[in-house]
């Protein structure tokens, strides 16, 4: 019986079971719905958000919601705030600059500024590379820069009393937990946003990461070079492939080009290749709405469960 292994993405979430559910609910709507307990598939969560959040987002329905009328339906939420200038060492500030710049074509200065400016959150911004409405913008840049600054730099973090977690070291924990637990083949694995980032963290920069048989990427910015230059000395443009822990088996990168989080770079086959060769397969899908980067919209798209199907082995 197959496994797929679930990995959420960045910002605050629902409980672990109550995103589990949530993900199988989409999957199953769509084009082409696929029903995993139907399909005699097995399923899990990794669930890292209580790592950096203090408790779960407790309005379910807003994150299933696809109407974006409020800046609560976007499956976005989490607040928190980067380390103040003077605390970041150069190799952070560098790091922040950079996404600011890579997302917004402006400096974190001037992101500031925007904001301020645009406060009252209904206009959209002028210097953002795919442009979105301030309150859709604002949540999404707090919740990026500050998960990925926390995971790549292993930060220590106290989401609530008597807790405190080295980030990454406690998500990598967790990881190898989840991929060590013994599952039925083929054993696949589907993460989202800042999913994808701990997911290839995991297979190419980990040595004791069990072997899985495919692996699927949504929405992901492992594109931008930034992140890439994150998964170094292990990542190289020529030997990006994790062939270690994935060998003959497929993956498959699901992308929509307005989706934000995959910073004008969506399409990576040719930034992890095999000893010069193409492995990852990209696959495009247009989600509706402003906000593309919703797990929800994804999961419902066709060529995606198909690509899924494919991967379990199932008959698309």
């Amino acid at each position: 019986m197959p496994h797929i292994t679930f990995i959420h993405g960045l910002a605050n979430k629902p409980a672990a079971d109550s995103l589990h559910r949530i993900w199988l609910r989409a999957l199953e709507d769509g084009g082409n719905g696929l029903h995993l307990g139907n399909e005699g598939v097995n399923s899990s969560m990794l669930y890292w958000a209580d790592v950096l959040y203090e408790k779960p987002d407790e309005n379910e329905a807003d994150y299933e919601s696809t109407l974006e009328s409020t800046a609560e339906q976007v499956d976005a939420g989490g607040e928190g705030e980067l380390p103040p200038v003077g605390s970041r060492t150069e190799a952070e500030a560098r790091f922040i600059e950079a996404m600011f710049y890579r997302f917004t074509n402006a400096s974190e200065a001037q992101w500031e500024a925007e904001q301020a400016a645009n406060s009252s959150g209904a206009a959209a911004v002028g210097l953002e590379r795919i442009p979105l409405p301030w309150f859709l913008k604002k949540r999404i840049m707090k919740a990026l820069l500050r998960d990925a600054h926390a995971f790549y730099f292993n930060i220590e973090h106290s989401p609530r009393a008597g807790t405190t977690w080295k980030v990454r070291d406690e998500i990598r924990r967790r990881t190898i937990a989840e991929l060590s637990i013994p599952r039925s083949r083929p054993h696949i694995v589907v993460a989202h946003s800042m999913g994808t980032m701990i997911a290839y963290d995991a297979l190419k920069r980990i040595v004791d990461c069990p072997g899985i048989d495919g692996l699927m990427t949504i929405g992901s910015p492992l594109g931008i070079d930034e992140v890439q230059d994150c998964n170094k000395p292990e990542w190289s443009r020529d030997n990006g492939y994790p062939f270690e822990k994935i060998g003959s088996g497929r993956w498959i990168n699901v992308y929509d080009t307005l989706d934000v989080v995959c910073g004008g770079d969506p399409r990576f086959a040719n930034d992890f290749k095999q000893e010069g060769k193409i492995r990852i397969e990209d696959i495009s899908v247009t989600n509706d709405g402003a906000w593309r980067h919703s797990i929800v919209k994804y999961l419902r798209q066709k060529e995606l469960q198909n690509a899924l199907r494919s991967l379990l082995g199932r008959e698309a």
